[in-house]
């Protein structure tokens, strides 16, 4: 009998065809433009640095706008939990109870740690950084002082960051005004041109 047409040059396209549609689906090509390396990334201007330096980003923001909310609800929980815990006036013989503490302290430190909410707030809309810092710094360290650390160390470790990210902030625009020339920068002192150096006097002569 006739032996049936071999199609292995045939069957061979299919497979390969079959393997480029294959690799094309599951690994993605790579694009030239990506294959290329990228040269250096561009160093901000010093306009650039100096709005990072006046300004807060968005992120420095939000996280300001959270927090002073936060933090005055933190202040009526903890004011009203200090009352209610507050030991009697007097103690059972009559005398005055050292512990006691009036309310109208606690009013009092209640009314500050609203104010420092008040003022994080419009550092917050404003985008003062290093404001921010320092009002939730000073907020953390109050609550701590009413011995509610697990309250007040957030708000301690929120100012630490913004005062260092302040402080980076103005770092960096001062190295970029240095490489610059910028007038007001620190410059190396350099000598006088109308200096003469003295000239040497003659020796006398002995007798």
């Amino acid at each position: 009998m006739p032996s049936a047409p071999r199609t292995s040059g045939a069957d061979d396209d299919a497979v390969t065809t079959f393997r480029h549609r294959m690799s094309r689906l599951f690994l993605k090509p790579v694009d030239p433009d990506r294959a290329a390396p990228a040269g250096p990334a561009a160093e901000p201007s010093i306009e650039e640095l100096e709005d990072t330096n006046r300004w807060a980003n968005d992120k420095e923001r939000a996280i300001g706008l959270i927090a002073a909310p936060v933090g005055a609800l933190v202040a009526f929980l903890v004011i009203h939990a200090d009352i209610d815990n507050d030991p009697a006036q007097y103690l059972k013989n009559g005398t005055t109870n050292p512990a006691y503490t009036s309310v109208a302290v606690y009013h009092e430190v209640l009314v500050v740690l609203l104010a420092l909410c008040v003022l994080l707030m419009v550092a917050a809309w404003f985008r003062k950084r290093l404001f921010m810092g320092v009002l939730t710094a000073l907020y953390g360290l109050a609550v701590f002082n009413l011995h509610w650390w697990g309250f007040g160390v957030p708000f301690v470790l929120v100012g630490a960051w913004y005062l260092v990210r302040a402080y980076r902030a103005q770092r960096d625009l001062k190295e970029a005004r240095a490489g610059a020339g910028t007038p007001g920068a620190s410059a190396a002192p350099t000598a006088s041109k109308r200096y003469t150096p003295p000239t040497a006097r003659p020796k006398r002569s002995e007798s």
